[in-house]
């Protein structure tokens, strides 16, 4: 019988910041300066938000208590239970959108929550920033609320709600919170810190970067200058979508910008100031965040119950912030910004290092990554230009000529982690860019060795990447490369592993009903993909999430950098009409599919199946790229067609 490990030996309860009354007397305490009411479980981990602003507040000297998904609807003595902070509340929804986290795309209600111990679903309620802070009002008027996360940073503004199918005011206006932080709130907190611990009221902090919060509509003219920006009212945007949706794009330019500027929005009898993001951080200041005294474990309190968010990335190590990749779906660049901060290879391999000497470590680390797998150390080679630019993406419609693209600081990274003995191996779990890799042409020598490394040292046997749709027009609103870019990649993925005698997976990201995804795209979608041998199994419905450019488009039916009309899936009978041609394999889809791509003039035989989950990599076709590291690459016996294809891959290298 295997013997568990005991993750906890070498920790006592103290090492986590105190959850219950008991633990904060064990620190001597008998009142806190700042309670974190946080929507998941708590993971004192660095990529869990909660833990990171605990541990930040902490750092600055201050007493800070958890209280994890406390209980709404008991007698609520989770919420009075350490009684009035010194300073504030502190309050998140948690990693995910209340309202993602709980709903599918077809608004079905989840059965399971991967940020609660268990993985039991209903810990948290519908609209969780609204509802704590509510609470915390009520019992506490008096009492400072500083809302943040990724629910609270993506619906500052007026935004449309997909769940109520509804336009809303500033989540501000419903939570009555007194501060919203919005983005990576560290800079924010620290500086927050330093204003309540000098006696500064909430009034006195208005001036404060990153932050919203809400004043009177009555001082709009006493507070507007010139250089604000004035977005339409929520009345107005209730009356016309094509002035949301201009609004949109101008919240997203401005989020993208080095030098942003501060906007105004009139709700109601309430005006809304937003104040411009801090520039983009230092690698000393990313390092600080990240080599705070975490464990890097679950809280004692949840025993063995599996958290199973915490299991995908217990022995993974984020090199990076930011995500200049711009697409059109996704929230992260909305989050954490457009500008990559990456951090410092000693910071890197001293995480490392504390995760080897885990009780449970066994040699593998699941992930070095980040919000893309190979944005490390990627940035702009003239920040001058960057401080000008307010493009939402630095590699859509094609790669700024400022990025610095090169992978070899990543690719010796690598090495330096491979040579660690007690690092059996580094895979690498998310999800690569091949368009930095292949930008419509063979990859550079700093990127074809990349490739290489990637491939042969670093893959646990899938590869995830994410070319998102097969149609041109959908990619260009997703703001994707053509899908010729991903079969480049395909065919160099499959070249490699034959090389290199590996039967290695690609595992390719799908999305239907994204705006201008149609019935017919999918149909292409899924001849396409079929003709390349994959089954696929990382699909998904497109979800409106607030403060996306897909969602704006959703919502107002107009792309707002075109002004033009976008045909969107809206009902749920469109949007399953697109899904199932995902799983044309599936018995129950065959015969209608078989009659739908009659109708719309096209054919494929539906008898056979994709052989494995994703890519068969057994399967046969004229790759056209030869990879010179290996050996047949310099032999004698080969085709006059080989030596053609080696001939150019020469030339297009010079």
């Amino acid at each position: 019988m295997q013997q568990t490990v005991n993750l906890y030996a070498n920790h006592k309860v103290t090492d986590w910041l105190p959850t219950s009354v008991k633990e904060m007397a064990a620190r001597g305490w008998d009142q806190p300066d700042v309670v974190l009411f946080s929507g998941d479980a708590y993971v004192d981990h660095p990529s869990f938000g909660a833990a990171v602003i605990g541990r930040v507040l902490e750092s600055q000297g201050l007493k800070v208590v958890i209280v994890p998904q406390p209980n709404w609807r008991d007698d609520l003595r989770d919420f009075r239970k350490f009684g009035r902070p010194r300073m504030f509340f502190g309050v998140s929804a948690g990693a995910m959108d209340s309202m993602v986290n709980h709903y599918t795309a077809n608004k079905r209600r989840r059965s399971d929550d991967a940020y609660t111990a268990g993985g039991i679903a209903g810990q948290r309620p519908d609209y969780a920033s609204v509802v704590y802070c509510n609470i915390l009002k009520e019992l506490y008027p008096d009492v400072p609320i500083v809302l943040g996360g990724i629910e609270a940073s993506l619906r500052r503004f007026v935004h449309y709600d997909y769940w109520s199918d509804s336009l809303k005011p500033s989540i501000l206006v419903d939570t009555k919170a007194d501060i919203l932080s919005y983005g990576m709130g560290e800079k924010t907190l620290i500086e927050l810190a330093t204003r309540f611990k000098r006696g500064d009221t909430v009034e006195q902090m208005s001036d404060l970067p990153q932050i919203g919060h809400l004043r009177p509509a009555a001082d709009f003219q006493t507070i507007k200058t010139d250089a604000d920006i004035v977005l339409s009212s929520y009345e107005k945007s209730l009356k016309d979508k094509v002035a949301y949706a201009v609004d949109f794009k101008t919240i997203e330019e401005e989020s993208n910008k080095w030098h942003a500027r501060r906007i105004l929005q009139l709700m109601g009898d309430k005006l809304l100031i937003v104040n411009p993001q801090y520039e983009p951080w230092t690698q000393a200041e990313v390092d600080f965040s990240f080599d705070l005294p975490y464990t890097r474990l679950p809280h004692p309190r949840y025993k063995d119950k599996t958290i199973p968010a915490y299991e995908m990335i217990r022995h993974s190590v984020n090199l990076h912030r930011g995500c200049f990749g711009g697409c059109s779906f996704c929230t992260i660049s909305a989050h954490q910004g457009k500008f990559v901060v990456s951090r410092s290879e000693e910071s890197i391999l001293k995480e490392i290092e504390k995760v080897t000497q885990m009780p449970d470590f066994k040699g593998y680390l699941s992930d070095l990554g980040g919000p893309s797998a190979n944005m490390y150390n990627l940035h702009g080679q003239d920040t001058t230009i960057c401080e000008r630019c307010k493009r939402p993406s630095c590699i859509f419609p094609n790669i700024c000529k400022n990025l610095n693209t090169n992978h070899e600081p990543l690719t010796k990274l690598y090495q330096k982690v491979a040579a660690n003995p007690k690092i059996k191996k580094a895979f690498i779990g998310s999800g690569v860019r091949y368009d930095l890799l292949l930008n419509y042409d063979l990859p550079t020598p700093d990127k074809l060795e990349y490739i290489r490394q990637l491939i042969v040292n670093h893959v646990s046997g899938r590869l995830k990447v994410a070319p998102e749709h097969t149609s041109d027009a959908v990619l260009q609103m997703m703001r994707k490369p053509p899908f010729a870019l991903f079969k480049q990649f395909n065919k160099i993925f499959q070249t490699e592993n034959q090389c290199a005698g590996l039967n290695q997976q690609l595992i390719p990201y799908f999305i239907s009903s994204h705006p201008a995804s149609t019935k017919r795209d999918m149909a292409q979608l899924m001849l396409e993909t079929k003709k390349l041998d994959f089954k696929l199994e990382q699909v998904q419905d497109f979800t409106p999430t607030p403060m996306t450019l897909s969602t704006t488009i959703y919502y107002s039916g107009i792309d707002p950098y075109t002004m033009k009309p976008v045909y969107t899936a809206r009902t749920k009978d469109e949007k399953l009409e697109q899904r199932k041609f995902f799983f044309w394999y599936k018995p129950e889809f065959r015969r209608q599919i078989d009659a739908e791509l009659r109708q719309m003039g096209l054919s494929a035989d539906l008898g056979g199946s994709a052989k494995g989950g994703s890519f068969n990599p057994n399967f046969k076709q004229n790759v056209g790229w030869k990879n010179p590291h290996h050996p047949s690459a310099n032999g004698e016996n080969k085709s006059k067609n080989t030596k053609e294809k080696k001939s150019n891959f020469k030339s297009r290298r010079k």
